[in-house]
């Protein structure tokens, strides 16, 4: 059920005479993903009809995996202007993988239980003034290029990784529920329970490579701008220097998967001061336009996109793509 306050404040927008759309109104896509964690058909009508004070509006809800893709390459060749992904990060992922390289900008509204994408934007974490953000935003219009991270042949926005977090993400995803009722606790236990069952007693080994280098262990995690993600309203950083236009990629191997380790590494996690990159047992990169994870005991590597699972891959590839999306925040 959508909250009365919601529901007033998005038919007040609405019906806000003076917010009328530009001539000729910019067109706009709304990709709504109705299995969101926050997100509900009444939300999604009263949404769109505050946006249609200033954008001329089609609205879509995603019926299967990959959907969105496919609306937001459309788009693309549409020639429509922007498109909005409303739901988690996702739904996100899926639009920006239909728009790289594409003039069509694309923003986002809070639909998931995290939410990473529009917070890294500047856009606000509640739907409310999120959906008045974007109306402001119709005024100044100002898309701007930002930076795409690719993983084999998928492309994301802020995070990926081959191992322990692919693994945690596949776990969540199976409980949707609890993932609804729970967010970052429900992650938080997956990853203890899932590191103690399936790594500690017998852990997938990987190689990754870069500019002449190997190092050996047990995931990767990889960032295409900062933090890799967020515990509640605290962002979880891993490794420093990466952002939305740096053209570049950062991130972290962790070297072996051993109990003891747990509570010094999810202390750095969620920690001010102290750096993941800093471990012992951890090994920090930053500054690599390209990086290579393959499986060393012929076991497929679990690679995750935005917290988006993807499969089981023998070999995963990263790389970057400097201005490979537009955006507008």
């Amino acid at each position: 059920m959508v909250p009365a306050a919601h529901v007033a404040a998005l038919e007040r927008l609405a019906d806000i005479p003076t917010l009328e759309a530009p001539t000729p109104a910019r067109r706009m896509l709304v990709i709504a993903n109705p299995h969101a964690t926050t997100t509900s058909s009444r939300l999604k009508q009263l949404v769109v009809g505050a946006l249609r004070r200033r954008f001329e509006v089609e609205a879509v809800d995603t019926q299967r995996k990959g959907h969105a893709i496919e609306l937001c390459r459309e788009a693309a060749s549409e020639r429509y202007d922007i498109v909005v992904a409303f739901g988690g990060d996702g739904t996100v992922n899926e639009a920006a993988n239909g728009l790289a390289g594409s003039a069509t900008a694309l923003t986002c509204l809070p639909g998931g239980a995290t939410n990473v994408y529009c917070r890294m934007l500047g856009i606000p974490a509640e739907v409310v003034p999120a959906t008045e953000h974007l109306l402001r935003l119709a005024e100044t219009w100002a898309p701007r290029p930002v930076d795409l991270g690719r993983v084999n042949d998928r492309w994301f926005t802020f995070s990926a990784g081959a191992g322990l977090d692919a693994t945690v993400v596949e776990r969540v995803d199976r409980h949707p529920r609890l993932k609804a009722r729970f967010g970052p606790w429900y992650y938080a236990h997956a990853a203890v329970t899932t590191f103690l069952a399936s790594y500690v007693v017998d852990a997938p080994r990987v190689v990754a490579s870069a500019a002449g280098r190997e190092t050996r262990g047990v995931s990767v995690f990889v960032q295409n701008s900062q933090p890799y993600t967020y515990f509640r309203r605290r962002p979880v950083r891993l490794a420093a220097g990466t952002h939305l236009r740096s053209g570049d990629l950062s991130g972290v191997v962790l070297e072996r998967a051993n109990a003891i380790d747990v509570p010094t590494i999810a202390y750095r996690l969620l920690a001010r001061r102290a750096k993941v990159g800093s471990h012992r047992r951890v090994h920090a990169f930053d500054g690599l336009d390209g990086l290579r994870v393959r499986s060393v005991d012929e076991r497929p590597v679990p690679v995750q996109v935005d917290g988006d699972y993807i499969g089981a891959h023998d070999e995963a590839v990263f790389s970057v793509l400097p201005r490979g999306l537009s955006v507008l925040s």
